[in-house]
């Protein structure tokens, strides 16, 4: 990527000359970035080099700024026609190799590309539960895209309306400070929003703005311009090594490479060096959906060493001819009109075809409200495993589209607290005027009995009080670890303590939980051991428990996969499920605590979900899960007859 650089008008003018030293910090960039994703599967820094680099280019203009929109058509034209071809050539590889279940997330990605609120389309799908567990998408990574897309504009405007320079470098600097300070604070406590926020995302930016002020501003010596480059290459890749960018950044370790990049850019100079170097962006467009289709294609969530090498290689070729015939003044005068035309073309035609898939999708949805009113001769779901009935193989419901939806009621009535959220969220199910209560606490896999405990409570009379948080079962471990990304989750302690003492205030009947979790680095479920004090906490407190062995997680070799985007690639309910010595112990594992805890009364459906050899992705012509972990809430309510056969076993209520 080429930049150029123009002293201010109110200097003597001088001829505009080419950084060719970021050209390669660029490339180094994109390195980092491609090694992080083809190799050591983390985040390295590299988007964080890059937000810099936009950062600098953009203020290098800014100083110059005298027309907002032809400004913003300069970066539209280096950007958007790139960006639409990666676009277009990713929704053709979709319709290729991925299952209908996966075209939505892409329709809905693909849109807010175009609108360049990509980032916070994944910020609100991260706190959103419904979407929280969905796949890897292939666009993923242009969330950085929107991101400089937004804060540069702003920094466009204020360019435009604040003249004096210093007043503007005052304000910059002071927005700097301030979404720094956010950063650290917000990464401390909702990291997976912070990562993608443009508040915490905007100093990184900004620092590149700053930059650009200060190029020229004095002489450098020599030797002292060297030393500035190469210690802030050595740092930039330094600190794509020594910290973990997922979990790290925006915080304040991003702190290195941002500052490693401002030093290389306030200190380089001149090099006839990265002649090609303008096609570091387009690589970087280019490689994460390759290797996402890849993944695909061969139904495999890793790529080994010689697939990463041959599918780099297809990026590079992509990247460069993507940079020679869009990119570039390769072509003749008229190229410009050309690329414009195609661009707009190729933009109305994505916009249509994902508004069109997503009005299909919600018809489709709208059409499976009746999923509660489905015929138990013909959708027995559970009761097919539980009573070994054979039946007539018809359609499954909920289908691919429908499942997402087929969610528990505390999803839908939004009666959880969110993954950043601290206070305890409370509603009623089954029947309100009730005078038996049962506390339903802890997280989703809690949360998706619901379905059934509603049923059950209007029938006999007890009341569901739930005290849900998203991703987060009852707990007494320090720092808690959130599943999927496996990263730390702090605010889940402090809400499982707030859960605890309103439950004990409350004194429910009894309190249902899940007492195991799965092995996530061989076969099997346990319990943890951080449960056990929760268990203890209740006992004291004279508090009744209803523990229930938690379900299989679609898990093979520690990671998740979907049943529901396995049978819509074509599989079957067998091949799309898991053994069960692969999911379960053969004993319920809370067995081996019952002597300790008289006041649990221990309940196990392991029977209605699996076979004795299988658990399988669906039963009754029902579909079990919904996504990798959650069951469905048509199968939950299946489940209806067997859960409250156990429950009327262990009260006595019935």
């Amino acid at each position: 990527m080429q930049t150029t650089h123009r002293t201010p008008a109110t200097a003597a003018p001088v001829a505009r000359q080419t950084r060719r030293d970021l050209d390669v910090v660029a490339i180094l960039a994109v390195i980092l970035v491609v090694i992080g994703h083809f190799w050591l599967g983390r985040v390295t820094g590299g988007v964080d080099v890059l937000l810099v680099l936009a950062g600098y280019y953009v203020g290098d203009r800014a100083l110059r700024c005298t027309s907002v929109p032809a400004e913003i058509g300069w970066w539209a034209r280096r950007v958007i026609p790139a960006l639409v071809l990666t676009l277009t050539v990713s929704a053709g590889l979709t319709l290729a190799v991925q299952p209908q279940t996966r075209w939505e997330s892409f329709a809905e990605q693909t849109l807010a590309n175009l609108g360049f609120y990509q980032n916070w389309l994944l910020a609100t799908t991260a706190g959103d539960y419904v979407q929280a567990g969905e796949t890897v998408t292939p666009l993923q990574h242009l969330w950085a895209l929107s991101v400089a897309a937004q804060v540069l504009l702003v920094v466009l405007l204020l360019a435009w309306l604040i003249r004096r320079r210093l007043a503007l470098l005052v304000v910059l600097a002071a927005a700097a400070v301030a979404s720094l300070v956010w950063a650290v604070i917000q990464n401390s406590s909702e990291q997976t929003v912070a990562y993608y926020s443009s508040f915490t995302r905007a100093w990184e930016l900004l620092a590149g703005v700053l930059a650009a002020f200060a190029v020229g501003r004095g002489p450098w010596p020599g030797w002292l311009s060297r030393l500035a480059v190469v210690a802030g290459l050595i740092a930039i890749v330094a600190s794509g090594f020594l910290a973990d960018g997922l979990t790290d950044y925006p915080g304040p370790w991003a702190l290195v490479p941002v500052l490693a990049t401002v030093l290389v850019i306030v200190g380089g100079a001149e090099s006839a060096t990265a002649r090609f170097a303008g096609w570091a962006f387009v690589l970087y467009l280019w490689h994460w959906p390759l290797l996402i289709f890849w993944m695909a294609h061969t139904n495999d969530d890793t790529a080994g060493a010689g697939e990463s090498t041959a599918i780099l290689g297809a990026a590079v070729v992509a990247a460069f001819l993507t940079w020679r015939c869009v990119d570039t003044r390769w072509w003749p005068s008229w190229h410009p009109l050309l690329t414009g035309g195609v661009t707009a073309c190729l933009v109305a035609a994505l916009a249509v075809a994902a508004v069109g898939w997503r009005e299909h999708v919600e018809r489709v949805r709208d059409s499976g409200s009746e999923l509660a009113a489905l015929s138990t001769r013909d959708y027995p779901g559970a009761r097919a495993v539980i009573e070994n009935r054979r039946t007539a193989r018809l359609p499954v419901r909920p289908t691919g589209l429908e499942a997402p939806d087929d969610v528990p009621p505390a999803t839908i009535d939004r009666c959880l607290a969110d993954f950043g959220g601290e206070e305890v969220v409370t509603c009623v199910y089954g029947d309100p005027h009730a005078g038996r209560t049962i506390a339903l606490a802890g997280g989703s896999h809690s949360e998706h009995w619901l379905t059934a405990l509603h049923t059950l409570g209007r029938e006999h009379g007890f009341r569901v009080t739930t005290y849900l948080k998203m991703g987060c079962p009852l707990t007494t471990a320090e720092v808690p670890i959130i599943a999927g990304p496996f990263t730390p989750y702090p605010s889940c302690r402090t809400w499982s303590d707030n859960a605890m003492a309103q439950i004990i205030a409350d004194r429910p009947d009894y309190v249902f939980f899940t007492t195991t979790r799965p092995v996530l680095d061989g076969p099997g479920d346990y319990v943890p051991d951080h449960y056990l004090g929760i268990w203890d906490e209740l006992s004291l407190n004279g508090i009744a428990m209803l523990g229930i062995r938690d379900t299989p997680w679609m898990l093979r070799e520690g990671r998740f996969f979907s049943p529901v985007d396995c049978l819509a690639a074509g599989d079957d309910a067998d091949s799309c499920g898991l053994a069960r010595e692969e999911a379960l112990q053969e004993r319920n594992p809370t067995l081996d605590y019952a002597a300790d805890y008289p006041m649990m009364q221990l309940l196990d459906l392991s029977d209605a979900v699996c076979r004795p050899n299988i658990c399988r992705a669906v039963e009754g012509n029902v579909l079990i899960y919904h996504d990798a972990h959650h069951l469905s809430g048509t199968y939950v309510r299946s489940m209806a007859g067997e859960l409250g056969r156990q429950l009327a076993d262990a009260t006595g209520w019935w």
